[in-house]
């Protein structure tokens, strides 16, 4: 189905919780199964050698923390050449998370859901824990799911029994979804709601805004008929090709359920995009208390107006075929809602069995010349990078290791351009100087996403983006406030843990300093001078000696590197394999006693 989805240009999700642990006994002729791994990688394979017209598909893959293998799941992408055609995410509970404040054990078990697992053991909810946030240290990677705050906000999990329970998320992460059903999504831009922008007199249009929710649902709606449409027609040319029935029968089936999915519960992913912009455009800095509230509004009127939107399209053209009052009369999202919303629902139903998110948009917004998303500008001046198609004729910029073709393009971000036009007046003064991703407080950047996150039903896809030299606990703290806060999710990415899209303009590897010394080394060689080599004998070791610590990648993998220090100075060098040492990320320097053993 992976391959299926992938050669129409799309994208999945996958819960891989339902496999079997490793070394568990087997009907077949292996008796005992592979474990996740092998298949984590299948799928990720699966996903990147599926072209169409060169474009890869996407894929989430994501898992339960009660899996008795999800640690090694956690440390799975830490080899930046594995797994390299999907993301990954853990999905926690409430059970977990409570247990590492504790520092409890908690249940891992298989099935993961079930009331008499076949497989079950007490584990250290810490360790988990610790091995989750540093691999998101190291590589970026796995995403953390808050999955019981998703379940308990899903108006969808009210039909579960009729078969939409959440079971995983789209690629980004933005849409939990129960199995075969489709992600659409619609973003409003919310730097056209903006009125005199970056002037004393500039102000957010709310009927403006109101207006454009109302046509952006009923057009979403009429999304689904397009979607259904579609789906028909691929079914059709299924039933045409000439492969006998036994072939076509797995497609047909996957086609059929996402059709019958659609149908059922005309799901809906409305959103916006450019928020960081329209925040400026209103002369206030992201992340500044002022934002807060700016947010605060914009999603609550989103909330509003969408959900009102689906009540009277359910008037004209009838709620959702699954639709039941009594099912979800305790929905804690649905609750929250406003009593005169909550009264017409109850009357007439609503058209969209789940309405809302935030997805990252970054394609969109490119061509909007817009922020992305919920997200901070990343940089005012940054690198894009955009990978080449097989047919793209463009000579690269640079070929990764997986041997993809990458063009590079320095971006200026639009909107400080705007800003210089109106205003005449430069960065230094706009409401973009620190406010950049990099600058803006970690603690608030989480807040922010947990107030507007409250205001959703589906979720929000968004990267906290974080300095390289940034402290470990830093990174296990902004987690654990996200679960507090109420977040649905949470993503980071320092600095130089993996390649991104996006980087900034100065972090190339050809910097001044590395061009000048080669320069100068070019310039030794060609002039055939002789370089002069000054003997030495270094000065005796004590058998205690200073040291920094340092950590880097080194063929995919992570290493620890010991500089030994003399009176201030470096003496010697020595690393291994990062796994080899037990040194918590928060020590940065320490004491080397020389024994003369080889461990």
């Amino acid at each position: 189905r992976i391959a299926q989805i992938s050669k129409r240009r799309g994208g999945g999700g996958i819960d891989i919780s339902p496999i079997r642990p490793k070394g568990m006994y087997t009907r077949n002729s292996a008796f005992t199964t592979d474990g996740i791994v092998v298949f984590m990688e299948r799928f990720s394979n699966t996903s990147r050698e599926v072209a169409q017209a060169g474009r890869r598909g996407a894929l989430m893959e994501s898992i339960s923390v009660h899996h008795p293998e999800v640690m090694n799941f956690i440390k799975a992408k830490r080899n930046l050449d594995k797994i390299t055609g999907a993301n990954i995410s853990v999905r926690v509970t409430d059970e977990f998370m409570k247990a590492v404040k504790r520092n409890k054990k908690y249940e891992q078990r298989w099935p993961v859901d079930s009331d008499n697992p076949q497989v079950k053991q007490m584990v250290n909810a810490k360790e988990i824990w610790d091995e989750i946030i540093k691999s998101v240290y190291l590589s970026a990677e796995p995403g953390v799911l808050f999955w019981d705050t998703i379940i308990r906000n899903s108006p969808a999990d009210s039909y579960d029994s009729l078969g939409f329970k959440t079971c995983g998320t789209n690629p980004c992460g933005e849409l939990p979804l129960n199995p075969s059903d489709s992600c659409r999504l619609m973003s409003i831009n919310l730097t056209s709601c903006v009125d005199n922008p970056f002037t004393k007199d500039s102000k957010f249009n709310e009927e403006k805004y109101i207006e454009i929710i109302h046509k952006s649902m009923r057009l979403m709606d009429d999304l689904i008929e397009m979607e259904i449409k579609a789906v028909e027609n691929i079914i059709k040319k299924v039933k045409s090709d000439p492969e006998n029935n036994l072939v076509k029968e797995n497609e047909l089936n996957m086609w059929e359920d996402i059709r019958n999915n659609c149908e059922r519960g005309r799901r809906t992913g409305l959103g916006v995009t450019g928020l960081a912009d329209c925040i400026a455009m209103l002369n206030h800095k992201y992340g500044d208390k002022s934002s807060i509230k700016i947010v605060e509004n914009i999603y609550r009127i989103l909330r509003d107006e969408a959900y009102r939107t689906s009540i009277e399209l359910a008037k004209e053209r009838g709620p959702f075929p699954i639709w039941d009052h009594n099912l979800e009369k305790d929905n804690e999202f649905l609750s929250r809602l406003p009593d005169d919303i909550r009264r017409n629902m109850k009357k007439y139903g609503r058209r969209n069995i789940a309405c809302l998110t935030t997805a990252p948009s970054g394609t969109i917004s490119i061509v909007a010349q817009t922020s992305s998303g919920f997200e901070p500008v990343f940089k005012t001046e940054y690198i894009r990078k955009r990978k080449l198609n097989e047919n793209d004729n463009e000579d690269p910029d640079f070929i990764d290791t997986m041997g993809d073709r990458w063009k590079e393009y320095k971006i200026y971000h639009h909107g400080l351009l705007k800003y210089k036009d109106i205003t005449g007046k430069d960065f230094e003064d706009s409401p973009y100087n620190g406010a950049q991703a990099e600058e803006i407080d970690y603690n608030i950047r989480v807040k922010m996403q947990a107030i507007a996150t409250k205001y959703v039903c589906h979720a929000i896809s968004s990267t906290v983006n974080l300095p390289q030299d940034i402290d470990f606990d830093i990174v296990e703290d902004l987690y654990t406030k996200a679960w507090e806060e109420g977040c649905k999710g949470l993503t980071v990415y320092r600095a130089g843990s993996r390649e991104g899209v996006l980087s900034s303009s100065g972090s190339k590897k050809d910097c001044p300093e590395c061009d000048q010394s080669s320069e100068k080394f070019k310039e030794a060689i060609e002039s055939e001078k002789l370089l002069e080599i000054v003997p030495s004998i270094a000065p005796d070791r004590p058998s205690l000696m200073e040291c920094d610590i340092h950590r880097s990648r080194v063929g995919g993998g992570d290493w620890l590197f010991f500089v030994g220090l003399l009176n201030g100075r470096p003496y010697e060098v020595f690393g291994g394999d990062s796994e080899q040492f037990t040194i918590p990320h928060k020590y940065k320097n320490g004491l080397i006693a020389k024994n003369g053993k080889v461990d």
